[in-house]
């Protein structure tokens, strides 16, 4: 009995409603206030900016893509089941992405004592083991993206003098202390994200 229902496994996942999901690191409430303020005052009034909004705001970790519905449970305890502390990370600069014709602005991070990268490897290599990701090619890199460049505005020069830095007060070292499975939603306004299992660190 199991060679038939094995067989036509493949077959019901791509009937199943799919969603599009990732994972991400959650920031603390108060670094993000500080950090709209800096993107209000630094990079408002900009026509060629589209400006993250608050929700928005966090690490990608693993970017899934168009995942079966059915398997979202699946993938949620593939993701938690590793324990995890509060990762510190330290804001150091806003970096254009990528540098001569930027497509967006990001937050570079370090990573304190708790390093991000190994616990993402080894996430990146539980999902792979079970089919739900391919990991990329390029290296892990934490940021934060604050802006996207407008699509008939990116082959327009802008920022001649590189983006503003940072202020002061967001340089300081945090920890993030939650992970979030999100569902994305795509709309003209920009994409929506909906948590669907958050585990606190």
């Amino acid at each position: 009995m199991s060679g038939p229902a094995e067989a036509t496994e493949p077959v019901g996942r791509l009937k199943s409603p799919r969603t599009r999901l990732f994972i991400a690191l959650d920031l603390p409430e108060t670094f993000l206030d500080d950090l709209v303020e800096w993107q209000r005052h630094a990079l408002g009034g900009r026509d060629e900016l589209r400006l993250l909004p608050k929700e928005s705001l966090h690490i990608t970790l693993i970017f899934l893509g168009y995942q079966a519905e059915r398997d979202v449970e699946r993938i949620s305890t593939v993701t938690f089941e590793e324990p995890a502390a509060p990762f510190e990370l330290h804001p150091k600069e806003v970096v254009s992405v990528p540098p001569r014709r930027p497509r967006l602005y990001a937050v570079a991070m370090e990573e304190g004592p708790e390093r991000l990268t190994p616990w993402q490897g080894r996430l990146s290599e539980r999902l792979e083991r079970v089919g739900f990701y391919k990991p990329e090619k390029r290296p892990f890199w934490p940021h934060l993206t604050v802006a996207r460049l407008k699509r008939d505005r990116r082959t327009q020069p802008t920022m001649s003098n590189g983006p503003p830095p940072l202020a002061k007060a967001l340089t300081t070292p945090f920890q993030a202390r939650a992970l979030t499975l999100y569902k994305s939603t795509l709309r003209p306004q920009g994409a929506l994200y909906e948590p669907l299992a958050t585990v606190d660190l």
